[in-house]
């Protein structure tokens, strides 16, 4: 290890508390190839707060 410190990675509800939306909602995002990136842990789906941050810094704010 570097030194360097990392945050825990999120699940699905950790995300879903985050953004405010249901955890039915992120999965389908994922069906349809949106929502921030998550990697495959064995079975499960973790998301880096980094990248879910960097994510949602990145949607227009004139979506909504």
């Amino acid at each position: 290890m570097t030194g360097e410190a990392f945050d825990r990675l999120w699940g699905v509800e950790d995300l879903s508390a985050f953004l405010g939306v249901p955890v039915h909602t992120i999965r389908g995002w994922r069906t349809k190839n949106y929502g921030p990136p998550a990697r495959r842990v064995g079975k499960h789906l973790r998301w880096d707060p980094a990248k879910v941050r960097q994510w949602f810094d990145g949607l227009e704010s004139d979506a909504a």
